[in-house]
């Protein structure tokens, strides 16, 4: 069965990531989990060279016009939207090292997951001060959902990361990683265990590596975060107006907006333009203006803002908040890949995380369209 289109479509990728899509099989593809940290809900797909994450176990997808086949030997399948076949897409394979246990006898996929097909991730503590209370919680977070359910562990050492990442490179070919982490408490937001963990993995594979905290309290972290082996960072505004933010991250809002200002300028000054990134989810009020707004502010700092479809997780109090349309989601995308490109940050320069790989938006391939072959 051949791929259906050498250049994946930016419209059909939004249109399945704000609406999901069903599968014949349930078990096609690798493992995906239902809540959890970091894209859950979701399957990777691959249009020809492209791989994105749909969601699958939200509730959107239960009612998604996009039916996907079974998968044959060689995992691909037929997408058609009310009969109609509109994509041939191929599932990722299992990764190898998920087979494997750490010396201490943790499986390694309680450590690390594949998100796409080539980025490994992480997060360091699943605990979070942030997620102590339902009143303080961000309210469309599930990082407490995945250690509840036994599917990873609160603390992962920065040598049972380092173990993990080896195999994963020799073994799955794995490009990046991103490593984030529920905030501690402290002044330093987590800086301190990432540096930590970032160090361990360089010691043993050259694998490049986003470290994603809140802003710290001191900016000397983001040059102690570079020198332990970071070559990126990600400080997640996630929602841009004040309003928005307070309603939905209480805790976080506690953090001014001018703070994380001040924490991207000094950020840039160490990783340089293009290597700071931000993660905006559009759908939770902010309107297009806004969103816009700052992606141009961020842009002019030299701060990529990654904007994708919020998608509502199982299990959180936003699971019946309905996903963005996917013309909001165009409105907003087509003109941001003008914005970032003129701006001279490109996905593509990206060294490691969220923006370079791309799969939770169709920011890049919007952008793929702009940039001349």
């Amino acid at each position: 069965m051949p791929d259906h289109k050498p250049m994946a479509d930016p419209g059909l990728i939004n249109d399945l990531q704000t609406r999901g899509m069903r599968l014949v099989d349930p078990r096609a593809g690798h493992e995906s989990r239902r809540g959890g940290a970091g894209p859950s809900d979701h399957k990777a797909v691959s249009f020809g060279e492209t791989t994105v994450m749909v969601p699958v176990h939200t509730a959107p997808a239960f009612d998604s016009p996009y039916l996907v086949d079974a998968p044959d030997a060689d995992g691909r399948a037929r997408v058609t939207k009310d009969g109609t076949e509109v994509a041939r897409i191929r599932f990722p394979n299992r990764p190898r090292f998920y087979d494997l246990v750490t010396a201490d006898g943790v499986p390694y996929n309680k450590i690390a997951v594949l998100h796409s097909r080539d980025v490994l991730a992480t997060t360091i503590l699943q605990t979070c001060i942030r997620y102590e209370s339902r009143r303080k919680t961000c309210q469309f977070c599930s990082i407490g959902q995945s250690l509840a359910a036994g599917r990873t562990i609160a603390h992962k050492t920065p040598e049972q990361l380092a173990e993990v990442a080896k195999a994963a490179v020799e073994l799955d070919g794995v490009k990046h990683m991103v490593m984030t982490t529920g905030t501690p408490p402290g002044k330093d937001r987590g800086a301190a265990i990432l540096a930590e963990s970032a160090r361990a993995v360089k010691a043993v594979v050259e694998l490049p590596i986003q470290v994603q905290c809140e802003p710290p309290e001191d900016d000397v972290w983001h040059q102690r975060m570079k020198d332990a082996g970071a070559d990126a960072l990600g400080m997640h505004l996630e929602a841009v107006t004040p309003q928005v933010r307070e309603r939905i991250m209480p805790g976080k809002a506690s953090v001014p907006l001018e703070k994380y200002f001040s924490s991207f300028e000094a950020a840039v000054k160490v990783f340089g333009r293009g290597q700071v990134s931000t993660y905006i989810l559009a759908g939770l009020g902010d309107t297009r203006e806004a969103i816009l707004e700052m992606s141009e502010r961020l842009v002019a700092m030299g701060v990529y803002p990654f904007v994708v479809p919020f998608v509502p997780i199982s299990g959180t109090p936003l699971e019946s908040h309905p996903a963005p349309k996917s013309e909001f989601m165009a409105s907003i995308l087509e003109p941001l890949a003008r914005i970032v490109i003129d701006g001279g940050l490109r996905a593509s320069d990206i060294k490691a995380g969220c923006g370079k790989c791309g799969a939770c938006s169709a920011l890049s391939t919007y952008e793929k369209l702009r940039i001349p072959a």
